[in-house]
């Protein structure tokens, strides 16, 4: 197996940032996992994939990206943390009740998968959320992607019970859930 290394983006590698993302789209899974299709992700702008990563990258505050990067510098995999602040709304529309991490764009490269990468990602948002003083890091998984709430069950969250529908046309709607990890009291680190 190869190694890598888990770290922040940096504000000036946005063609980066565009390339995984747009693969991550192209996964089989990427219905269920993104909000974004192809697409639309491919016709946006250059502009947009440069405030993109420059609001990701490592000194930001509020919004984190990491990638694992292998040592022949491709980027295996990535996961972003967003900062959610008690009294504002998220973007289902529900309130949010305390300063919480809500972790997005969890992806990983097929040939990458099953060796503990996706644990490794989500460790160093969770490190970084646990830095910047949240409560609680969460995240929302669709139903039927079981290969995610696995790797997410793996790492240490669990249901919520808190669900979020999914508008699919036609009258349609497929439901999401939210997984949890609470913060550990200071005895437990």
């Amino acid at each position: 197996m190869y190694t890598y290394v888990v770290r922040a983006v940096r504000a000036d590698e946005w063609v980066s940032v565009k390339e995984l993302r747009l693969l991550a789209l192209r996964d089989p899974v990427a219905p269920l996992a993104f909000l974004e299709t192809y697409e639309a992700a491919a016709a946006r702008p250059d502009s947009f994939w440069q405030e993109r990563a420059a609001g990701a990258a490592e000194g930001t505050a509020g919004v984190r990206q990491f990638v694992a990067e292998a040592e022949d510098g491709q980027w295996a995999g990535t996961v972003t943390l967003l900062l959610e602040e008690a009294g504002t709304v998220d973007w289902a529309g529900f309130p949010v009740e305390r300063r919480q991490g809500h972790i997005v764009g969890v992806y990983v490269r097929d040939d990458w998968r099953g060796g503990g990468m996706t644990r490794a990602l989500l460790d160093a948002a969770v490190d970084w959320a646990w830095e910047l003083g949240v409560e609680r890091v969460r995240l929302i998984v669709h139903e039927k992607n079981a290969r995610a709430q696995g790797a997410y069950r793996k790492a240490g969250f669990i249901p919520s019970g808190r669900t979020v529908p999914l508008a699919q046309g036609a009258g349609e709607t497929e439901t999401e859930y939210e997984f949890v990890l609470e913060r550990p009291e200071a005895s437990d680190r």
